[in-house]
């Protein structure tokens, strides 16, 4: 039995054939055997000593003599037993090897028995030139096992789990948690030393092709996408497992992938190509699945098309006839998006989520769990309702991931992840919580790097905070310097904030013209919700420029959207500024009874520049209604104003919004000499003073009729 024990300990040193990680060294092999079977300790040094040094025909010698411990009327083992598996399987697979992979595996065998040695000298050296140094590192190797170490190096020839392990943890750290992973310039060194032994390593050929997506570099992702297909069938691990027909099923995948790639990058002539290529080659070989997937992508090619649900509705119909629930998941959730965008009841669209929630749950997709809240927090945004996107984007962030990733890490760092935490801090911007704004977006620094493919969506959440809080400031100089960064990300966005800083500057005729080009484009591609703010914006423009009666029908147009494709936000901004059109006209009654219709939304999910907004206009709104009134009545009503804009005032103030601020004190300070109230007055009219003389002043009269 002691002469088996040394053989099967002596095994360890084969990892080529059977180890589930990456190789351990000489040193910690020794130790690990001493410690849990000393008294073979020494035999399995002699045994593997011998191994090395001697000859070929003494590691076939070792493989014969574990042969014949299955043998004789006592065997050593039994052939069933958990060690008697685990030699037959080893065993077997030696005996798969073809001749050159023999010799490569007794090189190796070498090769790490050398390493081994030439360690321990230099380890018993260190130790005599510093027995505390030697100790101390000695403890480090034993105790510190890094990552760094268990990700082995590629600097040399690798045995293939040893380069599995290392492609499958990058791999795994790039789709869960890419901050942990090896930078883009460091994986991709290791990729290519790796390659450099083995290149025909399909796989090493994938992850570069991962990492190079990273960095958005669309020539080498294509070069290492393009070299996996081919390495799959140069080495013929596709026809191995599928006959002859691995050959077309890796040609038709890679033709998919290839339209993913462009896709991805914004060439779609490449991209519906490449499709074109993987359906006809899917066609012919009957591949049902991989026509899902082409199905899918034809609708994300043509999704900008009217009758692009009609296709969306059938590749779910047939993902779910397939047997695809990944696919029918992703397909009823994109399908869930275009009817927001189309304006369905959020009811209909959350009764949709559930059904491909109970998909979710069923087959254990964590991933499209989260994908699928973040939805939902999205469309609840969509539709205005604030409360409810900030429970759902809590709910994510609280969940516990459903799958196990290697290494300790959390399935936290994925886009769901990203952009329920730009939500986050959009919503407290919103409210006026800047510092929690701003320790959402520094947590998202840390999580998401610059370098991250996820980056750009806290990058345009930054910038638009910013850009806001620079406009509610009155630092206009400050968000026309912020256009370019919100531009280089969303070309739509800019162009609109770009205008929004032009109309501040009272630039207008500028502003009209680059909304009016904005408006088309918009309409063209079916943007409803920036056709809305565009309409907003020139509505703004004409009442600015004393043509309130033009403003009109435009504000109805945006009405008419808004209440079309149920955005509650925009409508109740539309509503505002349809009131005060109409105050401006001189009929109040009506402005103040319409926004009557507009407050109750507002102040329950509106943002804190809307709500005084909103407050503000009901304040003057009443002024104006109560002038022609009784003197009791008109003072009951400047009073109730007066309270009005004390509540506006501090809605202003969470938001930093001197400009709006500096119109309430000054509409005060009038209310209070009307009422006769100079000690207040006296104090407003100081405010404002200070407020004026930090401000220029852009905006129209307020009201002259007190």
């Amino acid at each position: 039995m002691s002469a088996y024990l040394s053989r099967f300990a002596s095994s360890f040193v084969m990892p080529a054939l059977y180890s589930t990680g990456p190789d351990i060294t000489l040193s910690k092999l020794y130790k690990l055997i001493e410690e849990s079977c000393p008294q073979l300790a020494n035999s399995v040094q002699i045994r593997i000593k011998l191994m090395a040094e001697g000859e070929l025909k003494d590691m076939e010698q070792f493989f014969d003599d574990l042969s014949d411990s299955f043998s004789g009327t006592e065997p050593e083992v039994h052939k069933t037993s958990v060690v008697g598996l685990f030699l037959r399987h080893m065993i077997l697979a030696y005996s798969k090897l073809s001749f050159s992979q023999v010799f490569k595996l007794y090189t190796a065998l070498q090769q790490y028995f050398q390493n081994g040695e030439k360690k321990t000298v230099e380890d018993a050296d260190m130790e005599l030139a510093s027995r505390e140094e030697g100790e101390r590192k000695m403890e480090k190797e034993e105790l510190d096992v890094s990552i760094r170490e268990e990700e082995v190096s590629c600097s040399g020839p690798l045995s293939q789990k040893q380069a599995e392990f290392f492609l499958s943890q990058q791999a795994s750290l790039l789709k869960n948690d890419e901050t942990k992973a090896l930078t883009p310039a460091s994986l991709q060194k290791e990729l290519n030393n790796l390659l450099k032994f083995n290149p025909d390593f399909a796989e090493a050929h994938y992850l570069s092709y991962l990492n190079n997506l990273r960095v958005q570099d669309v020539f080498s992702s294509t070069h290492s996408l393009l070299h996996y297909f081919d390495r799959l069938i140069l080495t013929g691990a596709e026809s191995k497992s599928n006959g002859e027909e691995g050959y077309g099923r890796s040609l038709r995948y890679a033709a998919l992938n290839l339209a993913a790639l462009h896709c991805r990058f914004g060439h779609y002539q490449q991209a519906e190509l490449a499709l074109q290529e993987a359906i006809r080659i899917a066609q012919e070989s009957n591949d049902h699945v991989c026509l899902q997937h082409c199905l899918s992508w034809l609708y994300v090619l043509g999704q900008k098309r009217s009758d692009s649900y009609v296709l969306l509705e059938h590749s779910v119909k047939k993902a779910v006839h397939f047997g695809l629930p990944y696919l029918a998941s992703l397909g009823i959730q994109s399908l869930v998006q275009q009817r927001a965008f189309a304006g369905k009841t959020a009811n209909k669209l959350m009764d949709a989520l559930k059904d491909s929630d109970l998909l979710h749950w069923k087959h254990s997709l964590s991933e499209l769990i989260d994908i699928s809240i973040a939805q939902k927090t999205a469309i609840w945004r969509l539709y205005g309702r604030s409360t409810m996107a900030l429970q759902q984007a809590q709910m994510l962030l609280s969940m516990n991931s459903l799958e196990s990733v290697n290494a300790g890490v959390q399935q936290n760092n994925t886009e769901s992840f990203a952009v329920a935490l730009c939500h986050l801090a959009e919503l407290h911007a919103e409210q006026g919580c800047f510092a929690a704004a701003s320790e959402v977006l520094k947590h998202l620094k840390e999580r998401f790097p610059p370098n991250s493919q996820h980056a750009q969506l806290w990058m345009l959440c930054d910038q638009k905070i910013q850009f806001d809080r620079a406009m509610n400031d009155g630092k206009y100089h400050l968000a026309d310097s912020l256009v370019t960064g919100i531009t280089a990300l969303n070309s739509i966005e800019g162009v609109y904030r770009k205008a929004v800083v032009l109309q501040a500057q009272n630039q207008m005729s500028e502003a009209h013209k680059l909304l009016q080009k904005l408006l088309i484009h918009c309409q063209r591609t079916r943007h409803t919700e920036m056709v809305i703010s565009v309409l907003l914006s020139v509505a703004e423009l004409y009442w600015r420029s004393s043509s309130p009666t033009i403003a009109l029908p435009v504000l109805l147009q945006a009405l008419a959207l808004s209440k079309e494709y149920r955005l509650q936000h925009l409508a109740s901004e539309t509503v505002l500024n349809l009131a005060f059109a109409q105050l401006i006209l001189g009929i109040p009654e009506q402005a103040l009874s319409l926004l009557h219709m507009a407050i109750e939304p507002i102040l329950a999910d509106g943002a804190v520049l809307d709500k005084g907004r909103a407050m503000f206009l009901v304040a003057k709104c009443q002024v104006a209604s109560a002038a022609s009134c009784e003197p009791l009545k008109k003072a009951e009503a400047l009073e109730a104003a007066i309270e009005n804009l004390n509540e506006a005032k501090n809605y202003f103030a969470k938001v930093d919004c001197k400009e709006q601020i500096r119109d309430v004190v000054y509409f005060q300070a009038r209310l209070y000499h009307t009422l006769g109230k100079t000690q207040e007055r006296n104090r407003c009219a100081m405010l404002f003073r200070q407020l004026h003389q930090d401000l220029p002043f852009h905006g129209v009269p307020l009201i002259n009729l007190l």
